[in-house]
């Protein structure tokens, strides 16, 4: 089921969705560029005590937060080329030491991001001011 949802109320979603995560969970998020993966994730890390803006890492690739519970990272696969590019960011590492690992575009990623807790997918709607949010 599609939701259709305000930005605020996509961040209030984020928010308490980062709140009622269990230690050591993965998402995944899908969705087109300019959709809101971020604003949403944003929101979650929020949740989980991360006190400054996450931002994209587009070119960073991981960015790494301290939340309430330990790090929380962000991960974004847009800029790799193929799956085998992800084999080099410490996923291993992420999974031992993180509260959350957050994955946009995890598909150029695929056989490395690790099982999901769980899956989104965002997508825009006819109206401009609101965004679909399904959970997978």
């Amino acid at each position: 089921m599609i939701r259709n949802l305000t930005e605020t109320e996509l961040t209030e979603e984020g928010e308490t969705l980062g709140r009622s995560l269990p230690p050591g969970a993965v998402l995944l998020f899908a969705g087109d560029l300019g959709v809101g993966k971020t604003t949403f994730i944003n929101a979650i890390a929020r949740g989980l005590g991360v006190t400054r803006p996450a931002t994209s890492p587009t070119y960073a690739l991981v960015h790494r937060y301290q939340g309430r519970r330990g790090p929380v990272f962000h991960v974004d696969c847009y800029r790799l080329e193929s799956p085998e590019e992800a084999r080099d960011l410490d996923w291993e590492g992420m999974m031992r030491e993180g509260d959350a690992i957050l994955v946009e575009w995890p598909e150029r990623a695929e056989g490395w991001v690790p099982p999901a807790t769980a899956q989104y997918r965002l997508s825009h709607l006819d109206d401009p001011d609101r965004r679909g949010l399904e959970a997978l």
